[in-house]
């Protein structure tokens, strides 16, 4: 499992040169550090089920959410 960092740098690079964008050492170490940081919340987020809650009606991201009724 040591390699498994270079694997996922592997195929981040891979990812970006198919979109023809080149990133060097420095580059995928930075996006590695920012995955380090930001990526655990980012996972719990996608993976938080909001099943249970009732979706807001008339959503207008302008205002304040409308107070529940009930």
């Amino acid at each position: 499992m040591s390699d498994a960092p270079a694997r996922g740098e592997d195929f981040i690079a891979a990812g970006l040169a198919s979109l023809g964008i080149e990133a060097d050492g420095a580059e995928l170490a930075v996006m590695a550090a920012v995955d380090q940081v930001f990526g655990p919340p980012i996972r719990q987020l996608v993976e938080f089920d909001v099943s249970s809650v009732a979706p807001e009606r008339d959503l207008d991201l302008s205002r304040a959410p409308a107070p529940e009724e009930g």
